[in-house]
């Protein structure tokens, strides 16, 4: 999964936050060694598994 947050995540932010509107930037933020708590976090705002995660952000 680190690949797809240090791919290029600033345009994948983007393109998350307008598609969730319940997300927030803050939720977004991208603190190097924080990866894992801001994808649980986000797992848990938009309700899917660690895997249905991965592939929304591949699909964006």
């Amino acid at each position: 999964m680190e690949t797809i947050v240090l791919g290029y995540w600033n345009e994948k932010k983007e393109k998350i936050k307008q598609k969730y509107a319940s997300i927030t930037d803050q939720d977004l933020n991208f603190y190097e060694g924080k990866e894992k708590e801001m994808m649980e976090a986000l797992e848990y705002k938009l309700g899917v598994s660690k895997l249905e995660l991965a592939k929304i952000i591949e699909a964006l």
